[in-house]
């Protein structure tokens, strides 16, 4: 096999050419490590690699009626642990970590007969919509070097892109699945709250706002790992009923009868939405309704404002806590120099949040999850644009030196928890007017993707977010798997690096 035969395979294709023995996993996995180091220096997506190690277990595996026996992946530097590999979460205070287990969720990735080329980059754990941490440097978009490919799942996404593997792990705590995937011209799903697995050492992330999955190229890779990582943990806080029988059968199938779908261009805060997000969507919609689908403009009724500011306290409470565990294991106070300035703002407005205002915030999730419940029982399917605006240039999100003191400073003045709130909200606000409409989905527990059916005038990527009630990602995926068949369906068309 040459690398442009490589460079169309998703992770299925290269399943079944293992498994009829057509190919080794050793050359797949040369032709893998040729591409990252054709397009890594440029994309800067994947921040550590196992070469030597992987081509030494693609050759004693005997793991061959796996799914997915020999395919590569990478992982996501952050809660996706690896045995003896570093797990930095994008930070310089975790530079020197190595990890002494596998999570749970990378030895269902093992069980699927995977083989681990290393760790992608994301942001200093997690916090933004952009992957351009200090310890690594920022990730570009293989569309276009100018441009991010998004947060915090960016490396991932840059590397699926630009043809390094076909799939890889994500991790979605506000939409960071689904933001590079609409920046980056990618299939992302978000499950249902508990599908996946968690731990070990927790059994939560971010409250349950957080979920790890993968992000793909194709809708049937992320339908198959969607029966393969599904999972009932007695142990973590949050489970939902395994899904029967089989994603790919289904996702295949015709619906049964017209859908009732709801839209909405309009951001949930207030912000702007560009006119090309607009046009995802109404694309979208006049698709849908040439299928027969009953489609009406509609909101949610959730008070989109108050429950990102629920969301921002939930990040400051998060974080604190964080940099509690930090000191007690280094044995030192953490200063403002060890940390970014998102980690270490959001550390400082959490040492003032009340447990009651903590606890409040969680039960606005709760009320924004049964509102939504309830305006499903209309409506299938919920659409907006997943992202207000094409991906944003490299450094355009990322604070200069001079606004980062200027934040330090508002903070050393705001007293009172509500000032320290608005200054967090203050230092979220450009981001959040990239991306308004995908945090819903991670405070409801509800199941959400990002299908890739736009492209600009200026060649980029913009997807169109769409949700459902909880456990309906079959759902989901039947839609994007239509979709996928459809002219709208732009997928790897037009990217420049995979033309060889």
């Amino acid at each position: 096999m040459d690398l442009h035969t490589y460079l169309q395979l998703d992770a299925t294709d290269m399943a079944e050419l293992i498994h009829k023995k057509e190919i080794q996993p050793v050359e797949l996995l040369e032709l893998s490590f040729e591409q990252l180091e054709k397009v890594n220096p440029t994309l800067n997506a994947v921040t550590h690699t196992r070469k030597e190690k992987v081509l030494k277990e693609a050759k004693q595996s005997n793991n061959v009626d796996s799914p997915f026996a020999g395919v590569p992946i990478l992982l996501k530097n952050i809660s996706q642990s690896l045995k003896d590999e570093p797990i930095t979460s994008g930070s310089g205070l975790m530079q020197s970590v190595v990890s002494d287990h596998d999570s749970h969720f990378v030895q269902k990735i093992r069980e699927a007969g995977f083989l681990f080329l290393g760790h992608t980059n994301t942001p200093e754990f997690g916090l933004k919509n952009i992957t351009e941490p200090e310890l690594y440097g920022p990730t570009r978009n293989p569309w276009n070097s100018e441009y991010s490919p998004g947060g915090s799942s960016g490396g991932t996404a840059a590397a699926i892109t630009s043809g390094i593997v076909p799939m890889a792990g994500a991790s979605d705590g506000g939409g960071s699945i689904r933001i590079p995937a609409s920046f980056s011209g990618l299939f992302g799903l978000k499950p249902t709250r508990g599908r996946t697995p968690v731990g070990p050492g927790v059994g939560r992330q971010w409250q349950g706002a957080s979920i790890d999955f993968v992000l793909s190229r194709s809708v049937r890779d992320s339908a198959a790992m969607l029966d393969h990582l599904q999972v009932i943990q007695p142990e973590a806080a949050f489970q939902t009923p395994l899904l029967s029988g089989s994603s790919i059968k289904m996702i295949n199938e015709p619906f049964q009868k017209p859908l009732k779908i709801a839209f909405t261009t309009k951001s949930p805060v207030g912000t702007p939405v560009s006119q090309e997000a607009q046009l995802a969507v109404e694309k979208t919609v006049e698709w849908l309704e040439k299928e027969g689908h009953i489609v009406e403009e509609q909101e949610n009724g959730v008070d989109g404002i108050q429950l990102m500011k629920d969301y921002f306290l939930m990040n400051s409470g998060e974080i604190s806590s964080l940099i509690e565990q930090l000191e007690r294991a280094i044995g030192r106070s953490i200063t403002a120099d060890d940390v970014e300035i998102e980690t270490w703002l959001l550390n400082e407005a959490g040492k003032s949040v009340s447990a009651a205002k903590f606890s409040a915030s969680l039960a606005s999730w709760d009320t924004a999850a049964a509102q939504m419940a309830a305006f499903h029982h209309t409506y299938d399917f919920y659409i907006t644009p997943t992202t207000a605006f094409s991906a944003p240039k490299i450094g355009e999100l990322t604070f200069s030196r001079e606004k980062q003191e200027s934040l330090r400073e508002q903070m050393s003045i705001a007293l009172e928890s509500e000032q320290q709130q608005a200054v967090i909200w203050d230092m979220f606000l450009p981001s959040l007017t990239y991306t308004p409409f995908t945090q819903l989905a991670n405070l409801t527990g509800q199941p959400a993707i990002s299908v890739p059916v736009h492209l600009t005038k200026d060649g980029l990527p913009l997807g169109v977010q769409v949700m459902a009630s909880k456990g309906e990602e079959r759902r989901l995926l039947q839609l994007a798997s239509q979709l996928e068949q459809s002219h709208l369906w732009i997928g790897m068309k037009g990217n420049p690096l995979l033309q060889v």
